[in-house]
């Protein structure tokens, strides 16, 4: 809920409250127990669904801005699903796509004011990571068989090490969907906790009187570097996610 400060005069800085769940759509969003995250999941997905469809429809030689942004946007997450993957990096493009995209537009709808970042809800961030997880399992399955469990004993090792190594990288693969969650949910909560602090004061020290006015030049400020940085870093999670994504499906289908 960025850009609304849950601060009033005399009173502390919330920055905790944005991510509270709340009933959206009056009765009907209590009785469904609908809240603000799957709401801006929605729309999250209708924005991206209307700017590919939008993008893509002139179909024209000669593409303009809206068709150049989606036509590059297709390629770069073809191209970084295909040079990481392999040659079976044409099967899972889909797949690394919406997510690609499904974190972009949470981050950036977050970013504006009364809005909600459901990225930052680590529930929504492990259900995506637990997805590329069994996904890449799957994968490995169809591609490798029974072969699969082979990379849990590294090749070469003395017989007499698999009870240590066997149960470390057992952990170390069952950790994967806990950090690729952690790092996500982290970074948004974060980001969006600093702006709010920073806006809070803001706030407190506009009431102040004409000193305080001076001084609340200074988080304003602080918290324009803010948003800019947290454009940077809302692409570069969802990049960060997306080729973790790809590498774990590289590891599934190669042999």
């Amino acid at each position: 809920m960025t850009g609304e400060a849950s601060v009033a005069a005399g009173s502390t800085i919330d920055a905790l409250g944005q991510f509270e769940l709340h009933p959206v759509l009056g009765h009907l969003g209590e009785a469904l127990r609908f809240s603000q995250s799957p709401l801006f999941m929605l729309i999250a997905a209708a924005v991206v669904l209307v700017f590919l469809y939008v993008g893509m429809r002139p179909a024209a030689v000669v593409p303009g801005r809206l068709q150049a942004a989606a036509e590059i946007s297709y390629d770069f997450v073809h191209d970084l699903a295909v040079s990481t993957i392999g040659e079976n990096g044409a099967t899972f493009f889909p797949f690394v796509f919406a997510i690609f995209f499904f974190i972009l537009a949470g981050n950036y709808l977050g970013l504006l004011p009364f809005s909600f970042t459901y990225t930052s809800h680590i529930a929504v961030t492990f259900g995506l990571a637990i997805m590329v997880f069994v996904i890449s399992i799957l994968a490995s399955i169809r591609f490798q068989g029974v072969g699969f469990l082979k990379h849990f004993l590294p090749a070469g090792t003395p017989v007499w090490l698999a009870p240590l190594l066997v149960p470390i990288e057992i952990i170390s693969f069952l950790s994967r969907p806990v950090s690729l969650s952690i790092r996500l949910f982290a970074n948004m909560v974060a980001g969006h906790v600093l702006l709010e602090v920073f806006a809070g004061f803001t706030i407190m020290l506009a009431g102040l009187g004409a000193f305080g006015h001076v001084l609340a030049v200074a988080p304003i400020a602080i918290n324009v570097a803010l948003t800019a940085l947290e454009l940077l870093v809302g692409v570069l999670q969802a990049y960060v996610f997306a080729i973790l994504t790809c590498i774990y499906l590289r590891e599934a289908v190669a042999h």
